[in-house]
């Protein structure tokens, strides 16, 4: 069974700052990707059953944006706009996996098949959470957690972590 433990954090003003500014980037990202898959979609979709195969051909199908070819393509990304190089890269391949959970959730569906609404942009201030999915081992010293490209910034741990939990 896996547990997760919320702690609050009290960044400094600069801090805050920095993460303000990664949130709008990640949002941008976001919506570029989304857009991106959107396109794609749309460019591969075909009505088949409004003409008979005899009279027309079915269209050559374009390359759809994945997961791995976006990932890819962060690079060029970064070389464009140089402030997505201040974001940490398992930052913004969180953001792109979000887009494939979201796209997949409306294509497909959950385990259960059951399938959610077409996903929406985020306008201002409705992407607010990043996440880092790797950490240190040690990256919690004192009452101060470091987040990489971040610094240290002072955690609230309400609860000590269990013995043999990995952070």
């Amino acid at each position: 069974m896996r547990t997760a433990y919320q702690y609050r954090l009290r960044p400094t003003t600069s801090q805050i700052a920095l993460m303000e500014q990664w949130l709008q980037l990640l949002r941008r990202q976001y919506n570029y990707r989304l857009a991106e898959r959107f396109n794609g979609w749309e460019q591969n979709r075909c009505n088949s059953h409004a003409c008979p195969l005899t009279v027309c051909h079915l269209p050559v199908l374009k390359d759809k944006p994945t997961f791995d070819s976006q990932k890819r393509d962060l690079v060029n990304t970064k070389a464009l706009f140089p402030e997505y190089q201040a974001i940490h890269s398992q930052v913004l391949q969180n953001c792109l996996q979000r887009v494939q959970r979201a796209f997949d959730r409306w294509l497909k569906g959950d385990r259960n098949g059951k399938r959610a609404g077409r996903p929406r942009f985020k306008g201002v201030g409705r992407y607010r959470s990043f996440t880092f999915p790797q950490m240190k081992q040690d990256c919690i010293r004192g009452q101060f957690i470091h987040l990489p490209k971040v610094g240290p910034v002072k955690l609230v741990q309400h609860r000590p972590l269990p013995d043999g939990f990995t952070k």
